[in-house]
């Protein structure tokens, strides 16, 4: 697995996990078509209130600018924030978010 990371959060508010897992296999082909990295998986609250989608690659910026359009079109989830990392999770690694949509 790659260092560089896209680590999105959002609100899902439903416990039908099938349109998340429609959003994520349009996330994987997305990703996989651009060869930008892998699509690592999912939290969910056990509520379905909110969530969190795990992407990594070998930039990710460029990671980024392959899934953006596909999570400003996805209707299942709201209030989504992109975490980008440019490194190991650790201390001190440079990270910027990104508000996609309310």
């Amino acid at each position: 697995m790659s260092e560089q990371a896209v680590i999105v959060e959002f609100q899902y508010g439903q416990t039908d996990l099938d349109p998340l897992l429609e959003l994520e296999d349009k996330l994987i082909a997305t990703i996989d078509s651009a060869g930008v990295g892998e699509f690592d998986g999912n939290e969910i609250t056990q509520d379905g209130s909110d969530g969190s989608l795990y992407m990594y690659g070998p930039d990710a910026d460029k990671l980024f600018e392959a899934i953006q359009p596909v999570l400003q079109e996805a209707t299942c989830i709201r209030s989504i924030v992109a975490t980008i990392r440019y490194g190991p999770p650790q201390d001190g690694v440079r990270e910027r978010q990104v508000k996609i949509r309310d």
